[in-house]
């Protein structure tokens, strides 16, 4: 018969994978988030300078 703390150490084990497994989960989930609101950022700084050099060329020419 396989003793009682065999149990508990095979349950800790499970239970720690499937935090880890959460944990990665969530962390990558806010790291792609974080990614896409950076990129929405360049996007829009990247369209004001366009507009500045277009206001920049009508005004002398």
């Amino acid at each position: 018969m396989i003793p009682v703390w065999v149990y508990f150490i095979a349950a800790g084990i499970v239970f720690c994978a499937i935090m880890a497994i959460k944990t990665g989960r969530d962390e990558r989930r806010e790291e792609n988030e974080m990614i896409e609101r950076e990129g929405e950022v360049y996007m829009q700084r990247l369209e004001e300078k366009k507009d500045e050099k277009k206001a920049g060329e009508r005004s002398f020419g």
